[in-house]
């Protein structure tokens, strides 16, 4: 049971962004996507959710086997893939509670009843320790970047996603944000659930220890391994490794 990407190519209306993306993220696993800015990242998360301005011209996205390429987002939110952004809208009006129980009914065929979401919303609140008020305030507006990324994090505590792409959830956050966030990833650890932690800084994983790192530049995964990999990044950076596939390219 998997979360697979095969040969993936995507494309804007400018140019080529992916190149021949192959990924596969098992449930029960956490992977690190790393890679600078400008290497693809984030157009890969916008591509597995289904963005439409994110053109998949060649390869597949598969969900436990089921094809999800051509499916709107909705479909594969339903399908159980999940998406914590990097840059959360705003939704003046509608508070975080009702947000997240909209959320919740959605995959559901009968609504959750009022006690059992304001009890389940409860004890995610407290494991991401957010006060009371949190939720009855209009989603982001005015928000710290801390609070963004909690409310992500709450967000995917209470739909209990098969898999979760968080795109770059450390950006922004100071050191105790950090923790909290990295927390509440790591609760949310479990073997019916795959994470991809899509970041650029190395200081994400020194909270949540990933089982594989793989290091995109350009459009490409260059290089694969384990946690190992990314303390070698800390040490040499990506110049290293720019220098590594310009080498063997020629």
């Amino acid at each position: 049971m998997s979360l697979e990407i095969q040969n993936l190519h995507v494309r804007t209306e400018e140019r080529e962004i992916l190149h021949g993306v192959d990924l596969v993220v098992g449930r029960g696993e956490t992977h690190a996507l790393m890679g600078p800015n400008g290497s693809g990242k984030s157009t890969l998360a916008n591509s597995l959710m289904g963005n439409p301005n994110y053109e998949v011209t060649e390869g597949r996205i598969l969900l436990d086997g089921d094809d999800l390429t051509e499916a709107d987002p909705d479909e594969r939110a339903r399908a159980g893939l999940f998406m914590a952004f990097q840059y959360p809208a705003t939704i003046p009006g509608v508070s975080v509670a009702n947000f997240l129980r909209m959320a919740v009914n959605a995959g559901r065929d009968e609504p959750i009843k009022v006690k059992e979401f304001g009890a389940l919303l409860k004890e995610h609140m407290e494991l991401l320790r957010i006060s009371r008020d949190f939720t009855s305030r209009y989603l982001n507006e005015g928000f710290s970047g801390g609070e963004k990324k909690r409310a992500e994090i709450l967000q995917l505590a209470m739909l209990q996603p098969a898999f979760a792409v968080l795109d770059e959830t450390d950006s922004g956050l100071d050191i105790d944000a950090l923790r909290i966030v990295s927390d509440g990833i790591n609760a949310m650890r479990s073997e019916e659930r795959g994470l991809l932690i899509i970041t650029h800084y190395t200081r994400i994983l020194d909270y949540v220890n990933p089982e594989f790192v793989h290091i995109m530049l350009d459009g490409r995964i260059v290089r694969e391994g384990g946690p190992e990999l990314a303390s070698e990044l800390e040490d040499k950076g990506y110049d290293f490794l720019r220098e590594e596939v310009e080498a063997g390219a020629s």
